[in-house]
């Protein structure tokens, strides 16, 4: 495993998985978490808040997903759930800079 497969947290199939480029980006911690940093482009629906918001914040269950938060746990979390919902293409891209090295896309601030 490469030093930075270990920084950022990509030792699994995640890693050396093609992510489909019409991927919605998901970051499911707080507001506040996404406040103080986001991956470009991607929407904030926080774990705590995903049962009652995905149905409208995201109808389509075929659309590609690639998930993060801090660490990947709550986003394997949210993983799971929309799995067991019927969402079909998942991805835990674990933390924001996991998925903004892997998508050559920019950290926003605020």
């Amino acid at each position: 495993m490469s030093w930075l497969s270990k920084v950022f947290g990509m030792n699994d199939q995640s890693s050396t998985e093609l992510w489909p480029s019409d991927a919605l980006i998901v970051d499911v911690r707080s507001p506040g978490e996404f406040q103080s940093g986001h991956v470009d482009g991607a929407i904030n629906l926080p774990l705590s808040e995903l049962a009652a918001l995905a149905p409208n914040r995201l109808p389509d269950k075929k659309q590609s997903l690639v998930l993060y938060c801090q660490s990947g746990m709550r986003s394997g979390s949210a993983q799971q759930w929309l799995q067991a919902n019927g969402y079909q293409n998942l991805i835990n891209g674990r933390s924001a800079s996991a998925v903004a090295f892997r998508l050559q896309r920019k950290i926003v601030r605020g």
